[in-house]
């Protein structure tokens, strides 16, 4: 039997997927070109992020043309991790090009981020987790969406999985902190569908290098059994921090 809660996901995937991409604007604030649409398809409709790949700017230190691949490999680790922090993300192709295309979150206008990223949060928690098992090198204040039913989400995963240890974050209330049993089972559980090859996609997304990488993470982690610690020879925190 199919319930509401399986039919909507579902729907909004496909939407996601098929629907025609209209562009509204431009995020002006984003490094790489970041767009506002709405998707439609028959009588549905939805807002989104829309990044192509012909819009991104070279870095020195990630191939050209990764980024939005990384932004969908981040979203499948969010769901095989069962963190689920990250907007439904897929990969497609839109007016300017393929590209990463993004659920839009609205937020709870009523939460002051610079606040909210320093607290111990159970759902903060979550998201430092996963930005260490990613290796997240740019998670800002502003990355945080907090909806109001109290559920947090996060956005811009471009700059991960690196093969080099290059976590920066705003995120280091829990550093050294011991892992919980629950988190353990988290990783192990991911580490088991890597090493399975179960998400088939990610060889598509990520080099077999930068796939080794992620499960050695896994696997430090695991061995150490505490949050990672900052890097004496990298910055630790995103400039501009939001």
């Amino acid at each position: 039997m199919v319930t509401e809660d399986d039919w909507f996901p579902r729907m909004i995937e496909e939407l996601i997927r098929i629907g025609e991409i209209n562009v509204e604007g431009r995020l002006v604030d984003a490094s790489n070109a970041t767009l506002f649409v709405t998707i439609t398809h028959e009588d549905r409709e939805m807002k989104a992020i829309y990044k192509p790949i012909a819009g991104e700017r070279p870095l020195w230190d990630f191939p050209d043309g990764n980024l939005a691949s990384r932004e969908r490999a981040a979203y499948l680790i969010s769901e095989a991790l069962k963190v689920h922090c990250v907007p439904l993300t897929v990969l497609r192709d839109g007016p300017f090009g393929v590209g990463a295309v993004q659920e839009w979150i609205e937020i709870d206008e009523e939460i002051d981020l610079e606040d909210y990223f320093r607290q111990d949060l159970p759902q903060l928690r979550l998201v430092a987790l996963f930005d260490a098992l990613i290796n997240n090198t740019d998670r800002k204040i502003g990355h945080l969406l907090p909806r109001v039913d109290g559920k947090l989400l996060v956005c811009d995963h471009g700059v991960t999985f690196h093969v080099e240890d290059k976590l920066r974050t705003v995120l280091w209330q829990w550093s050294g902190q011991p892992l919980t049993v629950e988190e353990r089972a988290s990783i192990e559980e991911l580490l088991r569908t890597i090493e399975s090859q179960e998400i088939n996609e990610l060889s598509d997304l990520l080099s077999v290098t930068e796939i080794a990488a992620l499960v050695e993470r896994c696997k430090s982690i695991l061995v150490s059994n505490r949050f990672p610690e900052p890097n004496p020879n990298w910055p630790h925190i995103p400039w501009p921090p939001f």
